[in-house]
């Protein structure tokens, strides 16, 4: 059992990315399949897919990389952890290496980028930051 799936998703994508996998299997959950939903938006991973697996729900998440195997994703940081949770209000949201990166923040109007949630004027729980 997994006690924080969030960075569960942050490790498996981390590892395929390292071994140059095409592919990573993650099992499925609605935050699961939003926080790729914003990484696709942003053009760091290439598609999701669902699909089963033994009979469980799984997300299959298409890596993408630049020039000659360079991942699109050099880093991630999970920020929000269950034993330390992270809340912010639109004025203290982070800059991610001075926009370069993004944080992924699950808000009260869904989970967004930091761009996204400062235009809308939401605060919320920071999950990770990505570059």
């Amino acid at each position: 059992m997994v006690t924080d799936p969030i960075s569960d998703l942050l490790v498996r994508l981390q590892n395929g990315f390292r071994r140059q996998h095409d592919t990573v299997t993650i099992p499925a959950s609605k935050l699961k399949r939003e926080v790729l939903r914003v990484l696709q938006a942003e053009g760091y991973i290439l598609g999701i897919e669902n699909a089963t697996e033994d009979g469980h729900p799984v997300l299959k998440v298409q890596l993408r990389y630049v020039g000659e195997g360079q991942p699109m994703i050099t880093g991630m940081q999970r920020v929000s952890k269950p034993g330390r949770r992270v809340y912010v209000g639109t004025k203290e949201i982070p800059r991610v290496l001075n926009g370069i990166g993004l944080a992924i923040l699950s808000t009260s109007k869904g989970v967004m980028t930091d761009q996204a949630s400062r235009k809308a004027g939401l605060g919320g729980e920071i999950l990770c930051s990505v570059w």
